[in-house]
């Protein structure tokens, strides 16, 4: 199985990668290591630079740390087909973080930028009542049972970095959430698109298991 890591040049993809090789091995899919990925066992990361690097590959991973303008601008610039084969579902994605806000409608994030559109929603401000950023490990609670969810236990602790969060006009695109001063999407989920508001790759072994579950999603 190959999966593109996308290089929107933010933030360092070295744990993204690292963190898609771990979930990889042993999977349920059987999944293999290709040539020259680097990994150990279960897939061949490639991290994409442009359309071209992520031609053949079998999943999406939207990464991000950053602005929303700066991010919804390189993926558009660099990744513009292999944003329409997200939207057609012939590929499956998994946005991380601010790669998940990149999918929603629009953000408010020092203006009013749009987004990949795919989820219907607005990215706001957390509310002047908590610290901002939200950073460090908070709890997560299962409302939907979707493929990204599967295993995951309710109060389950997961690594967040973020200081702007989600507001989904469909409900249930939220198959998971957290509290902080508001009810936070957590996880998401539409179709073959999946987000994590969380860092996956640094919630050790509950993020393995997502990552795992998006990649077993992502085979069927």
């Amino acid at each position: 199985m190959r999966v593109a890591v996308l290089d929107m040049g933010l933030g360092n993809l070295l744990s993204i990668r690292r963190g898609i090789e771990r979930a990889g091995q042993g999977t349920a899919a059987g999944l293999d290591t290709g040539p020259g990925s680097g990994a150990r066992a279960g897939v061949e990361v490639i991290v994409a630079q442009r359309d071209r690097d992520a031609d053949g590959a079998d999943a999406v991973v939207i990464p991000g740390v950053g602005a929303f303008r700066d991010g919804a601008r390189a993926l558009l610039e660099r990744f513009g087909g292999t944003v329409e084969r997200i939207r057609s579902g012939e590929i499956p994605a998994l946005g991380v973080c601010l790669g998940m806000q990149l999918l929603f409608t629009r953000s408010f994030e020092g203006g009013e930028y749009p987004g990949l559109g795919i989820i219907r929603g607005d990215v706001v401000r957390l509310p002047p009542t908590v610290k901002v950023p939200h950073m460090g490990w908070n709890s997560v609670r299962v409302l939907r049972r979707c493929a990204l969810t599967r295993g995951v236990q309710d109060g389950e602790h997961f690594y967040f970095v973020h200081s702007y969060y989600c507001r989904p006009e469909e409900e249930s695109v939220t198959v998971a959430e957290t509290e902080y001063g508001v009810p936070i999407p957590a996880m998401v989920a539409k179709g073959t698109v999946f987000g994590t508001q969380f860092h996956p790759e640094k919630s050790g072994e509950a993020g393995r298991a997502v990552i795992r579950n998006f990649l077993e999603a992502a085979v069927r």
